[in-house]
């Protein structure tokens, strides 16, 4: 998604993300190199691409956890590093790959914990901070668990929970690591749909890295795709995902 208006920084008026001359990696090792390319708000997009092609490491620099070794990813024509972590939490909100808590935290505490960037310092969830958990709770329906501990739950059921928490966050982009691996089919469509409304509805961004290729294809607006370091593809889903370009980045006959 390449948009021609440019303002002052460089980037669209209209951009969510300007990602420019990204290289990245650990140590000397280089995992993604020379990236240049644009995100748009209100959009589903994919990331896909084989294991270890780079798609956590992209979303960790998205995200600000991580410096570029060269180039830079704007948001919203400023540098993310360059956000207080409190005032990017309002903007940004992960559910991760793996999720472990080893306190005995209630789920309904869990979630409260997304609505903590928009809570004063030493002040308390009022009411629209409750009102908020409970809807993202009934949401993605974890809301008939939510007095059990979260050390008492089973992977996909802590999963779950997770999403909740960041749907609680109320934030305008939305970021997914393989959200879904862990959990069953009927409970992945409704946080696709979830997510797929979010867009849709309230004009949010969701950036979600898929292995599934059909939810892919069924609820993504563009697609980028990611092999040996590179973005080999990016652009609509039906134009990205067909077998010629499945066969070049994943090996495999569809």
């Amino acid at each position: 998604a390449i948009s021609s208006e440019k303002n002052s920084w460089g980037g669209s008026m209209s951009d969510c993300f300007d990602i420019a001359n990204f290289s990245c990696g650990y140590g000397k090792k280089t995992v993604l190199q020379n990236l240049t390319f644009s995100l748009e708000p209100g959009k589903f997009y994919g990331l896909v691409g084989p294991n270890g092609s780079g798609k956590t490491t992209l979303l960790d620099h998205i995200l600000g956890y991580k410096t570029p070794q060269t180039g830079t990813i704007d948001y919203k024509g400023r540098n993310v590093c360059q956000y207080p972590r409190r005032e990017l939490a309002k903007e940004l909100a992960l559910v991760p790959q793996d999720f472990t808590m080893h306190f005995d935290f209630s789920v309904l505490d869990v979630v409260l914990m997304g609505r903590y960037p928009h809570i004063p310092r030493f002040g308390t969830p009022n009411s629209h901070d409750i009102e908020i958990v409970n809807q993202s709770m009934a949401a993605i329906g974890v809301d008939a668990f939510k007095d059990r501990y979260i050390t008492q739950l089973s992977g996909g059921e802590r999963q779950r929970v997770i999403v909740a928490r960041a749907l609680a966050q109320d934030t305008p982009v939305l970021i997914l690591d393989e959200a879904t691996s862990n959990l069953d089919i009927r409970h992945s469509i409704r946080i696709f749909q979830v997510m797929a409304e979010k867009v849709r509805e309230h004009g949010h961004t969701v950036i979600a890295a898929i292995h599934n290729l059909g939810f892919a294809s069924a609820y993504c607006d563009e697609i980028l795709m990611l092999k040996d370091g590179g973005l080999v593809h990016s652009g609509p889903a039906e134009q990205i995902l067909i077998p010629d370009t499945i066969q070049e980045v994943f090996e495999v006959e569809s």
